[in-house]
């Protein structure tokens, strides 16, 4: 017996399905995680390897070489390529896609750390790098002022990354725009002149006092403690109060011939929204979460703290993923709609059941489509929705033509249920 005509014989249990199916849909809809793009990871891993001042040849003998061969050894390989500039190669390692995504990522991992020891020993850097769909900000929020100091723009900044980190649904919070801070300090050189203090005497104190350099093991009975000098300083009267001459009895600070304050390093980009200064806060979203529900955590958040701003101080969150994502959604609900009122309008003349019947149809399918797509970890995305809104074309379609050919039967003479069965 085949499954539509074991469905119209036994219509209850149909109906009890249909509700059923309807019901679970909902919730599914509701509930699913939804974002901008699909969550799809890939087995791919770039290698990026710097080596300032060697050659393009001397950086494929000495580095890249040595990688590709210890990376075809290892299991489940599709495609190992390179490219290769002066100080710099990126080793692009692809993985056959049903590989396990995490245990590659380690095992790479694992074999570059071995091979460390083998490559040159100026290498800066030897990383693999992992790319996630996940990573890309759903928010950036400005702090935007022409007139706010710095470092003033930079505590509001730190202050709005930290409540978004409260924010259980959000990752990766960082600030844009702000330059590192440092510690700057200005040489009185008539001062140092005076005292015959040479500019090497002060630098050698700093880097004396910021030396972390291990005094070896005191031992206590059954205990054992390890001591070391710790220079890193808590402070910036710390660093003012260092003695960098000892004369006559008499400590001279640095604070005596220096100016020492906390600046920022020059700006190496400059950003700006509509043309005003500004500093940005992004944050991406955790995988498996809803964006629309992460929306409704960190708006409020948001415009609490937009509140307590300085008046010379402005917050505007000027990208918003979610309510991209919203009104994709929102079209799919319009488009739903218009597929039911162009049903009723084509079937109408066939009588009020059999545009009932294919108006039914629709909601269900989508309710099957939507619960298979869970169930098989796929979320709401751009994607996906596209695909929901195709099919609802070819579920309109191909229903009008099952029930005028229903009807083409009843007309022949044959009775409802085998009409329905040939149909």
């Amino acid at each position: 017996m085949k499954i539509s005509e074991y469905a119209v014989k036994n219509y209850q249990f149909t109906l009890v399905i249909f509700l059923m199916v309807v019901a679970l849909g909902f919730t599914t809809i509701t509930g699913m995680s939804r974002s901008e793009d699909p969550e799809i990871n890939f087995p791919t891993f770039p290698i990026v390897a710097v080596y300032p001042g060697a050659s393009p040849a001397d950086m494929e003998e000495l580095v890249v070489d040595p990688i590709e061969k210890r990376v075809y050894g290892l299991d489940n390989i599709k495609k190992v390529f390179s490219s290769i500039k002066d100080g710099m190669a990126v080793i692009q390692v692809e993985y056959k896609y049903n590989s396990n995504v995490d245990d590659k990522y380690q095992e790479l991992v694992g074999e570059l750390n071995a091979l460390r020891s083998k490559l040159p020993s100026g290498l800066a850097r030897l990383e693999v790098t992992r790319t996630r769909p996940s990573d890309v900000n759903v928010l950036q929020a400005a702090l935007i002022s022409e007139t706010a100091p710095l470092a003033t723009l930079k505590k509001e900044a730190e202050d709005l990354q930290e409540e978004l980190e409260k924010v259980p649904s959000l990752k990766n919070i960082e600030i844009q725009g702000l330059p590192a801070q440092m510690v700057r300090v200005d040489l009185q050189l008539d001062k140092m002149a005076q005292m015959h203090l040479p500019i090497a005497a002060v630098s050698g104190s700093l880097e004396s006092e910021i030396a972390n350099i291990p005094g070896g093991t005191v031992n206590e009975g059954s205990k054992s403690f390890n001591i070391k000098t710790s220079g890193n300083y808590k402070s910036i009267d710390e660093i003012r109060n260092t003695v960098v001459l000892s004369r006559e009895g008499r400590n001279v600070l640095l604070q005596d011939v220096a100016n020492v304050y906390l600046d920022f390093e020059p700006a190496k980009h400059i950003t700006r929204l509509n043309g005003h200064r500004c500093l940005f806060v992004v944050a991406a979203q955790k995988e498996g979460e809803n964006i629309s529900k992460t929306q409704q955590s960190y708006l409020p958040v948001i415009a609490r703290f937009k509140k307590v701003l300085p008046p010379s101080i402005d917050l505007q969150l000027h990208f918003d993923q979610a309510a991209n994502v919203n009104k994709r959604l929102k079209g799919l609900g319009i488009d739903f709609m218009i597929a039911i009122a162009l049903v009723a309008l084509t079937l109408l003349p066939l009588g009020l059941r059999a545009a009932t019947v294919v108006m039914i149809s629709i909601p269900l399918s989508l309710a099957i489509g939507v619960v298979i797509m869970n169930a098989l970890g796929f979320n709401l995305n751009q994607l996906s929705i596209v695909g929901l809104v195709l099919s609802l074309g070819l579920l309109v379609d191909d229903s009008i033509v099952v029930v005028e050919n229903i009807e083409r039967w009843l007309l022949q003479g044959h009775s409802r249920m085998t009409a329905t069965l040939m149909g």
